[in-house]
């Protein structure tokens, strides 16, 4: 490692994203080996980015919606929408203006209905589809840390659900999932689109983990509760809202198991 230039946090996260030439790598890798704690965190960066990889990467190879496809009308148009290139700016561009449209107007993309009783369907019909997304991405994100899934841990829950209740302004509840197999792990805050959200996670005997995401400030007038379903990546979702509240209970298991535990996640914080 060069004493003349020292190891800056810059330096650091280029390297997580591998946008640092070969030998200023090899001054990295000895700083690392002395490091070990500043190695562990950057481990912990390149699972987030992996995930992150996973779960959008996807998106450049999708087709262009049909719906947009019949908006095309002349040459320059159609130039346009054929080009290679320009069709993978297209869907970075969707991906980073709101993953909203791009989610809602993807055929391919499996929602269905699996409604609470009583229940209508959604009003929120953009609002849901995010989130899922959100849900999804820290669920992704997430569950693969070893040292660090959560910021505060279940021996601090009450400490937790003070603090996260401050943060997201009204207060937070948080299920006991003990009859359905799942111990409560603990939770973090999250940024959220216009709000702080967020996140609890329970894990079963065997490492099993489900995620439960939590946001204020939904667009949902009339209160409704339906459940809603959707899965990519292996990643399934049961979320809803109630009140002032959005919730998205996320995991890797089957959908009959998880709507299971997203009833009595529901039924919990319905009391």
């Amino acid at each position: 490692m060069s004493e003349k230039i020292p190891i800056t946090e810059a330096d650091l996260q280029a390297y997580v994203d591998r946008r640092l030439p070969p030998e200023r790598c090899a001054d990295i890798e000895v700083y690392l080996a002395a490091h070990p704690n500043e190695a562990a965190r950057l481990q912990s960066y390149g699972q987030q980015n992996e995930a992150l990889r996973r779960l959008f990467d996807p998106v450049l190879d999708e087709p262009l919606p049909e719906r947009l496809q019949s908006l095309a009308s002349g040459p320059s148009w159609q130039r346009w929408f054929t080009s290679p290139a320009l069709r993978i700016a297209a869907a970075a561009a969707w991906l980073g203006l709101g993953a909203v449209l791009g989610w809602y107007l993807n055929d391919n993309t499996k929602h269905d209905n699996a409604l609470v009783t009583n229940a209508k369907p959604f009003v929120a019909a953009v609002e849901s589809p995010t989130l899922a997304r959100r849900a999804m991405l820290a669920h992704a994100t997430f569950v693969p840390e070893k040292r660090h899934p959560v910021e505060v841990g279940a021996d601090q829950e009450a400490h937790l659900v003070e603090w996260l209740s401050k943060r997201l302004g009204k207060p937070v509840r948080v299920p006991t999932l003990v009859e359905q197999g799942y111990a409560l792990v603990g939770g973090r805050l999250l940024p959220g689109d216009d709000n702080p959200a967020a996140q609890f996670m329970y894990e079963d005997p065997r490492g099993g983990r489900l995620t439960l995401y939590v946001k204020t400030k939904t667009n949902n007038p009339d209160g409704d509760s339906a459940f809603r379903y959707s899965q990519e990546k292996g990643v399934s979702v049961f979320y809803w809202i109630d009140g002032d509240f959005g919730y998205a209970l996320s995991g890797s298991i089957d959908k009959p198991r998880l709507l299971e535990v997203a009833k009595a996640v529901y039924h919990q914080i319905k009391l």
